[in-house]
């Protein structure tokens, strides 16, 4: 035995560098993953509020408009439940519902019974079907619109003053003779002043782009706000939350039953009007942009290629006959006799056909190969067809006899 076979195997444990060196990749995306998150969570504190919310500074915020009415001496109070906004309706108060849709059908006639017995405004942000029919009787929406800067084509003196503003979204048809209908999109209003018994009215908002920080320096955006948040001393900022207590209670006020109790706390009709995004808490959304990040960095990390593949001398030689002999045994134990037929043959095809004066490339073709070794051998009863192309043994012992037998033709064409 040579002393390549008689090596002792080397150890297989791994020392301390080339755990680190299998390990530092894994740690570096873990700490990548906690930067991200501390990054996320800095993000999420403070100024930022959410869409639509007059504390927040973000571009979908309404965090400038509120600053500018407190300026002009309005007096801007967040309210994030029920109670809260209907407490502080008066002749004196404008109540902005940012979320109509959020609400359910027994919120919305809770909030329009308080809203119709005072003489205030109530300002609702792009109402669906159901909320229009409940807190703007008599008025109907129709198809969503894109938005875009459109003149106000009406007599109202807030939208004259204005001029042309971001408006679109969900339009409106009302056939109060009354109502003041401005800035038509496709032949429908986005925009409806609806007056009320009390001397009060309710502006319907096809969208609320106009509100956020990052538009309201456009087109007449900042008058038409002002003036529609402006014309009362109060204004109060109504936050639906979907976390709101009065969401599966009536409150307990008189004659909030619905017509149909199946439907009472239901919230299939809060997310109307609504996109998905709107109904999904921050929080889940930033934690899935942070699983996206962990999985684009998996990916890199696992599909990093630093150069090209380097061929590696192995610790021990194995003598050819060793590795042909452990494949076969691999085949018995698969029973793969088909694999180990192939494996013969086109072994056997590709040693003979150079012996036999035919191209490497027409080795494995019958056509070309039998004629040219039926004229070497001098054996006329041999059936090369079946022997180099024939079916697959089917027992161990028929795969023994195919090896004999290509050997011997092998042998027979070398002495011939």
């Amino acid at each position: 035995m040579t002393a390549a076979t008689t090596a002792s195997p080397t150890s297989t444990a791994a020392t301390p560098g080339q755990l680190w060196t299998r390990a530092r990749g894994a740690l570096a995306a873990v700490l990548i993953l906690v930067v991200a998150g501390v990054t996320f969570a800095a993000v999420q504190t403070g100024t930022n509020h959410g869409q639509l919310d007059p504390r927040s500074a973000d571009p979908q915020g309404s965090r400038a408009v509120a600053e500018l009415l407190k300026a002009r001496g309005i007096s801007v109070t967040v309210a994030t439940t029920l109670d809260e906004a209907t407490a502080a309706v008066g002749p004196d108060t404008t109540l902005l519902v940012a979320g109509p849709n959020l609400l359910t059908r027994s919120q919305q006639l809770r909030l329009d019974r308080a809203t119709s017995a005072s003489a205030g405004r109530t300002l609702l942000i792009a109402p669906g079907p159901a909320a229009t029919s409940r807190l703007a009787p008599g008025v109907h929406t129709e198809q969503h619109q894109a938005v875009s800067a459109l003149a106000p084509a009406c007599e109202l003196p807030a939208a004259r003053r204005a001029g042309t503003a971001h408006m679109g979204g969900v339009r409106y048809t009302t056939r109060n003779p009354a109502a003041l209908t401005c800035y038509p999109s496709a032949g429908h209003p986005s925009l409806v002043v609806l007056p009320t018994g009390a001397e009060g009215d309710t502006v319907i908002l096809g969208s609320p782009l106009l509100l956020h920080n990052e538009r309201l320096d456009q087109q007449g955006n900042a008058s038409l706000a002002l003036q529609l948040l402006g014309s009362r001393p109060h204004l109060v900022w109504y936050l639906p939350s979907l976390s709101d207590p009065s969401a599966t209670t009536d409150g307990g006020t008189p004659g909030s039953e619905t017509d149909d109790p199946s439907e009472d706390g239901s919230r299939n009709e809060a997310a109307e009007g609504s996109s998905f995004l709107d109904l999904v808490p921050s929080g889940w959304v930033w934690a899935t942009a942070q699983l996206a990040l962990a999985a684009v960095l998996a990916a890199v990390w696992r599909g990093r290629r630093l150069g090209p593949l380097v061929a590696e001398r192995l610790p021990v030689a194995i003598r050819a006959s060793e590795s042909a002999e452990g494949r076969s045994l691999l085949y018995r134990k698969a029973k793969a006799r088909g694999r180990a037929t192939d494996a013969l043959r086109d072994a056997t095809r590709t040693r003979l056909a150079p012996l036999a004066g035919v191209p490497a490339r027409d080795a494995h073709t019958p056509g070309v190969l039998l004629p040219a070794l039926s004229a070497r051998i001098s054996s006329p009863d041999h059936d090369l067809n079946a022997l180099l192309f024939g079916t697959d043994p089917s027992t161990d012992a028929a795969l023994v006899l195919l090896a004999d037998q290509l050997d011997a033709l092998e042998r027979e064409v070398r002495t011939s």
